[in-house]
């Protein structure tokens, strides 16, 4: 119970955390909004106009980007771009940068310091049991960061896979009505807002910088590490590289996509049993013996005594 007190008291102080950085990520927003508006008059004054950004601009973020500077010196070639390619594929979630990221796991590794005083003198437990907690907690500091970009990363690859079919019907209509490819994308994007929406936005932003479309959907494909999606890709390459009609192809892996979202909710529906078996084991059954086998048990014991 202890331990369970421990990681929710844990849990408390993350979620907080995540909480006051929203609430300054909104607040920035409805700044950097007023500064829009051709009434808004701007401070003459070099400190009202610092004032104006949020406390994470003035003094988080020349912190995390002195900290970032010196931990590039030690972490291993590559490090940085795979942590980078991570938050990309995982949307940024929480305005988390590669800086960011990079600080919130050295805080974790420096947490070995604080654990075992929170372990032995502040909760009072025994050599055993101070050990297990002191792991416990800096396991969950220093994986915390990892283990929460992964979630993100998963949440994002089945949303983007679970849409993906819808997106692909309203593509094969406007596509039919007569609508270009980009065109019927940016008339999509706006009438079914999402993960995938952002990344065809994305895409299409790219290619009114200069990019062609297979460049700007290799570069989609390499965000999103999704297969259906990476299907889809490949079937608009092969269309633009012979000739296909679009439409026909689209409508294609329109049918096509239904069908996985189909095969995918059937593997999901013949994993429960295999997750339900662990919770059954060690949660339900030991209940339903006590409640079935107390009072027998209480009744013999009684009887013996008699």
């Amino acid at each position: 119970m202890l331990m369970i007190a421990v990681g929710g008291m844990f849990a408390a102080v993350l979620v907080a955390t995540l909480t006051f950085l929203s609430a300054g990520e909104e607040r920035r927003d409805v700044r950097l909004a007023l500064r829009g508006l051709a009434e808004y008059e701007l401070p003459s004054n070099m400190r009202e106009q610092e004032m104006l950004r949020s406390i994470q601009e003035r003094v988080v973020g020349p912190v995390v980007a002195r900290m970032a500077g010196l931990l590039g010196r030690f972490t291993p070639a590559g490090y940085r771009e795979a942590v980078r390619d991570k938050l990309m594929a995982a949307g940024n979630p929480a305005g988390l940068d590669v800086d960011r990221f990079m600080t919130l796991k050295v805080f974790g590794a420096c947490s070995i310091v604080f654990w075992p005083w929170f372990a032995f003198k502040f909760a009072a437990l025994g050599g055993f049991y101070g050990v297990i907690v002191t792991g416990l907690m800096w396991g969950i500091s220093f994986f915390g960061p990892d283990v929460f970009v992964q979630r993100k990363i998963d949440q994002r690859q089945h949303a983007i896979a679970t849409r993906l079919p819808d997106v692909l019907d309203l593509l094969v209509i406007s596509v039919e009505a007569g609508l270009g490819f980009e065109q019927a994308i940016d008339r999509t994007v706006d009438a079914v807002p999402g993960a995938l929406a952002d990344e065809f936005r994305r895409m299409l932003q790219e290619t009114r910088m200069g990019s062609t479309r297979a460049e700007a959907l290799r570069a989609m494909d390499e965000r999103c590490q999704v297969p259906e999606l990476r299907s889809f890709i490949l079937a608009m390459l092969q269309a633009d590289t012979f000739g296909v009609s679009i439409g026909r192809m689209l409508r294609a892996q329109a049918d096509d996509m239904r069908i996985r979202r189909r095969q995918r909710a059937q593997e999901q529906a013949q994993k429960a049993p295999v997750k339900m078996l662990f919770p059954l084991i060690f949660c339900i059954f030991p209940s339903l013996f006590v409640v079935i086998l107390g009072p027998a048990v209480l009744q013999i014991t009684r009887s013996g005594l008699a």
